[in-house]
């Protein structure tokens, strides 16, 4: 079993997970991908088809990383944009949804992003695994970065 550690975070990389309904089955197929590659899922539900609220379980997986019970983090839903404006609601969390490599590197590199949201009806399974590849493959760059970084912070405490 290969082992994934990403530089900063702990052995193996600890990730929180949740959906909504519409995410669910996306989130089924991601937690077999995860354990494949050997890292540690927490799964904040939904646990069915069943209609939920998405920002319920977008706050679970939030308060994981806040709370340093999880290094990243992983949010699904029909398009991936309710969980990440509810997600950006909590303090230090960096939450995106995003829909192709570039992007998601690119924000893991000069945003720290740190909770990848996917809309489970924008990005299909394959895709979805990608983006997840790159989330978790790419480093925060630092440098230049972290002032800007520090000026969201300040924004966010106002």
């Amino acid at each position: 079993m290969d082992f994934f550690c990403l530089r900063g975070y702990g052995w193996p990389m600890k990730i929180a997970i949740g959906c909504d309904h519409a995410g669910y089955l996306l989130k089924l197929d991601l937690l077999g991908y995860l354990k494949k590659r050997g890292i540690e899922v927490f799964d904040h539900g939904c646990s069915s088809l069943d209609s939920v609220d998405y920002p319920d379980y977008a706050v679970l997986v939030g308060k994981a990383i806040q709370e340093k019970k999880a290094d990243l983090g992983i949010l699904i839903c029909g398009t991936g944009i309710g969980m990440a404006m509810t997600a950006n609601k909590l303090s230090g969390i960096r939450a995106a949804s995003l829909t192709d490599v570039f992007s998601t590197e690119m924000t893991r590199r000069h945003n720290d992003l740190n909770i990848l949201c996917l809309g489970a009806r924008v990005v299909g399974p394959g895709l979805a695994e990608r983006l997840v590849d790159a989330f978790l493959d790419t480093n925060f760059e630092a440098g230049r970065h972290v002032e800007r970084l520090k000026k969201m912070t300040e924004i966010e405490s106002k």
